[in-house]
C-alpha cells in the first residue's frame, strides 16, 4: 500500500507514520516528490490489509492510504511519478538525452580496448562498455581477462573521460568490479539470480539490468525491484531481445517493451540491438528503431576488427560503421524526444486495475 502524506506534513509526522509501519513488521520506503511525500509499505499483509489501511489513514499528517496496484512497488510510477535520472561522471541516463554505450564484447588486450575507446569517444559515445568476465554458452569459449580487463577499463576511462560499464556474474565479484567500473551490468542469464541482485543493490554504483531472454515485462520489473528494495535506486533497464520461435535472428527485439516500460516505471530504458539480433547488419536498423520508440540509450558492441573478435564476432560493428550509426542516431532522437514525455504523462491512465494492460495484480 501507499501512504500519501498531506502537503506540508512535518518531519515528525512522517517519522511517526514510519514508526507505526515498522511496529507492524512492515518496511516503509519514502519518496519525496514534487507533489509531496509518499511512503510505500512493503511486506506480508495477509488478511490485515483493510485494517492497516484504516489504521494508517487516521495517523497525523496522512492524506490517504491506497492499495498498490502493481506487484512491483518501488519501481512503479505509482510510487515514483518522476523519471529517475542517473549521472555517472559526465554521462547522464534518463534526462531526455541519448546515452550511447559502446565498446567490445570482450576486452581482449590493452591495445584493442584503447583503440576502440578512442574511436567511440571521438564518434560521440557517452559510456564505454567492455566485458571482463564473460558468461559463455560453451565452457571452452573465451571467458574474458577478468581483473586484468578491469584494470584496462579503468585506464581507458582515465584516458577518454568515459565512464565504464561491465558485467558482474556472481555476488563475490561485486566488490572487485565496483572498485574498477562505474556501472555494473547484470546479464540476461542472471536476471533472476536473486542473491546477485541483492548484492548489487548494496553497492554505491548504478546497475544496468538486462531483461532475461525468457522473461515477461512483469518478471523484468520484479527483478529490478530486488535491487531497489536492497537500497540501490539507480537501476537502468535494458531490452536485449527475448527468445521466440524465430530463428533468423538470435533473439527477437521487443521494441514495444520500451514504451510499455516507460509507462509502468520511472527507471530509464536502453536497448541492446547487438545481442538482440546477433548480426551486425541488423544492429543499425534496430538501434534506430529503439531510439525511435523512445529509448533513453543504446548499447552497441564495437571492435577494431570484428571478424577476429574472440566473442560475438558476427554482431560487432567496426569503428567506421559505429561512427556512421552515431550520425544517424542523433537526428532520430531529436525528432522523437517528446515521445518519452508523452508516455510518462499518460502513465496515470494505466494506474488502476481492470484497464486491459495485461499485468497481474497483487
Amino acid at each position: 500500500m501507499f501512504v500519501v502524506m498531506r502537503q506540508g506534513a512535518t518531519e515528525a509526522e512522517v517519522l511517526g507514520v514510519k514508526s507505526r509501519i515498522l511496529a507492524e513488521g512492515l518496511t516503509p520506503y519514502e519518496h519525496a516528490g514534487a507533489n509531496g511525500t509518499v511512503l510505500a509499505v512493503v511486506g506480508e499483509l495477509a488478511k490485515r490489509r483493510e485494517a492497516l489501511i484504516a489504521q494508517f489513514g487516521v495517523l497525523p499528517g496522512v492524506e490517504r492510504v491506497t492499495p498498490i496496484q502493481r506487484p512491483f512497488k518501488l519501481t512503479s510510477r505509482e510510487f515514483h511519478p518522476e523519471d529517475t535520472v542517473i549521472r555517472v561522471l559526465d554521462a547522464v541516463i534518463g534526462d531526455g538525452g541519448l546515452a550511447v554505450m559502446a565498446g567490445p564484447c570482450s576486452v581482449e588486450s590493452r591495445e584493442q580496448l584503447m583503440v576502440t575507446a578512442d574511436a567511440v569517444a571521438a564518434a560521440g559515445a557517452t559510456i564505454l562498455r567492455g566485458g571482463a568476465f564473460k558468461p559463455r554458452t560453451s565452457p571452452y569459449a573465451f571467458q574474458g581477462l577478468g581483473i586484468e580487463a578491469l584494470r584496462y577499463l579503468s585506464e581507458a576511462r582515465d584516458r577518454t573521460g568515459l565512464p565504464t560499464i561491465t558485467e558482474v556474474m556472481e555476488p563475490n565479484q561485486v566488490d572487485i568490479v565496483a572498485e574498477y567500473a562505474d556501472i555494473l551490468q547484470i546479464g540476461t542469464r542472471n536476471m533472476q539470480n536473486y542473491s546477485l541482485l541483492n548484492a548489487v543493490g548494496r553497492v554505491a554504483r548504478p546497475v544496468m539490468l538486462k531483461r532475461g531472454f525468457g522473461a515477461t515485462v512483469e518478471e523484468f520489473l520484479m527483478a529490478a525491484e530486488y535491487i531497489v528494495a536492497a537500497g540501490n535506486p539507480n537501476v537502468i533497464l535494458c531490452e536485449r531481445g527475448i527468445r521466440t520461435f524465430e530463428t533468423y535472428t538470435r533473439n527477437t527485439m521487443d521494441l514495444a517493451a520500451v514504451p510499455v516500460l516507460h509507462m509502468l516505471t520511472h527507471l530509464p530504458v536502453v536497448v541492446d540491438p547487438s545481442h538482440a539480433t546477433g548480426k551486425r547488419w541488423l544492429v543499425r536498423p534496430l538501434a534506430l528503431g529503439g531510439v525511435a520508440v523512445g529509448a533513453d540509450g543504446v548499447m552497441v558492441e564495437v571492435h577494431p576488427d570484428p571478424d577476429s573478435a574472440l566473442s560475438d564476432s558476427e554482431q560487432q560493428l567496426d569503428l567506421a560503421a559505429f561512427a556512421a550509426l552515431m550520425r544517424d542516431l542523433l537526428p532520430v532522437h531529436e525528432h522523437v524526444r517528446h515521445l518519452h514525455d508523452d508516455i510518462a504523462a499518460g502513465a496515470s491512465g494505466v494506474a488502476a486495475p481492470g484497464n486491459g494492460d495485461g499485468l497481474s495484480r497483487h
